[in-house]
């Protein structure tokens, strides 16, 4: 739903709405944090680490550039220089797809695989202590439920998470 300055009656948040984002804003970016500073050890960035899960999530032959945005969720523009440093660093190659030449696809290479392989225990471990086990397993299905409602909202033209791997 995009900004319509027009609307002029505005529904404020309660103070318990108003906890809630605030709840959710800090946690985002204390996890970004914590997830970066666990990450930095392999030499990979949060960024590189969701590009090379994508990747290595598809097999060998890699993905094409629009199915890595619709599973990473980011904007064209962002993957374009993402894609680009980490190409430069070794991590993934790029090239021309073989059935149509014109998209580009991805794929991850044997660096690229041997950083993910080292930092992903870590990293889960880190997902782990500092998100899926402060959950029941009650409370992680109203969270999924959720996140995919929210998800659906704010992004419905992307596919839903099962039909991207």
């Amino acid at each position: 739903m995009a900004y319509d300055a027009r609307v002029t009656e505005v529904r404020w948040l309660t103070q318990d709405e108003l906890q809630v984002w605030q709840l959710y804003i800090l946690c985002q970016y204390d996890l970004e944090r914590v997830i970066s500073a666990d990450l930095s050890g392999s030499g990979l960035s949060h960024a590189d680490y969701a590009v090379l899960v994508a990747l290595s999530a598809g097999g060998d032959e890699g993905a094409r550039v629009g199915r890595l945005r619709d599973w990473i969720g980011w904007e064209g523009s962002r993957l374009a220089h993402q894609l680009r440093r980490m190409e430069q660093r070794g991590l993934v190659t790029r090239s021309r797809a073989a059935d149509d030449g014109r998209g580009t696809v991805v794929t991850i290479t044997d660096e690229g695989r041997a950083r993910i392989e080292a930092a992903a225990p870590g990293h889960v471990r880190t997902v782990r202590a500092n998100f899926i086990d402060l959950m029941s397993p009650e409370e992680r299905e109203v969270m999924a439920r959720v996140l995919q409602r929210v998800n659906r909202f704010v992004a419905p033209d992307r596919p839903p998470l099962a039909d991207l791997s």
